[in-house]
């Protein structure tokens, strides 16, 4: 189990958002953890650092493309990015050096899977760069897929079903638990249980996580197999989670 380190970018700043709160037509109701002038290049310095790969840069919206790009070059193919990713401007945040591009709206799109936009990502970038991001919401007792800023549900339930079909087009998946993301009030247990008996590709869990007994839970209910992201709760973006503590839990178990 790995420790994947994040850095949210929402109006070209690093800040960390209660995701829930983000939507186009409210702005009033953006609810906003965290925001530092510190440049998105220094964080992705201090992972670097750190020796911790497979983070992801995630711009929420318009204007902050000069911001991941600046990530980017400071961690080469150490950084994944997400947020508004299309077959059109892929290639150039791989050339810029992102290891892989996230994807969601793009292909969960008017409430499913758009399998003609997903075979011309693959084009473009190939399988082996390719997250797919199935950041969800529970409805009753099963998580659908949430896009467009985890303002639409998708009928698209995760189940292994699901899992299989994706994984032969993509090389990890990423979930946030968007009904807990930013919250700092604990995981979303289930979920964790759910992800580590659906996927057989690398996954990585988001949400809830308030310290380093969060990041124990995950690795016991998700057998290993389930990364972990943590953001608010952290020192580093204002939270109490020391950073360094998390990176050492981390090198304890990937020596």
């Amino acid at each position: 189990m790995k420790f994947r380190p994040c850095i949210d970018l929402h109006g070209g700043k690093v800040k960390q958002i209660v995701g829930g709160t983000l939507c186009d037509n409210a702005s009033s109701s953006l609810v906003t953890n965290f925001q530092t002038d510190l440049s998105p290049a220094h964080y992705a310095a201090m992972y670097k650092s750190d020796n911790l790969s497979g983070g992801h840069v995630i711009m929420l919206g318009a204007g902050n493309e000069d911001a991941a790009l600046s990530a980017l070059n400071a961690y080469p193919q150490g950084l994944q990015i997400g947020g508004g990713i299309t077959p059109s401007n892929a290639q150039k945040f791989i050339d810029a050096g992102a290891s892989h591009v996230i994807v969601t709206s793009y292909v969960f799109n008017e409430g499913e899977i758009k399998w003609e936009r997903l075979y011309k990502l693959i084009e473009v970038v190939s399988k082996e760069k390719l997250v797919l991001d199935l950041s969800c919401r529970k409805v009753g007792d099963n998580y659908f897929v949430a896009a467009d800023r985890w303002q639409s549900i998708t009928k698209e339930k995760l189940s292994i079903q699901l899992f299989e079909r994706l994984s032969q087009y993509c090389d990890e998946f990423l979930i946030h638990a968007a009904d807990v993301e930013g919250l700092k009030a604990g995981i979303d247990s289930y979920l964790v249980s759910l992800l580590a008996d659906c996927s057989a590709l690398p996954v990585t869990y988001a949400g809830g996580v308030r310290g380093l007994s969060d990041l124990d839970l995950v690795e016991k209910l998700g057998h290993g197999r389930v990364d972990i992201t943590v953001g608010s709760s952290l020192d580093i973006f204002g939270g109490k989670l020391s950073f360094s503590d998390v990176v050492k839990w981390h090198k304890s178990r990937n020596p």
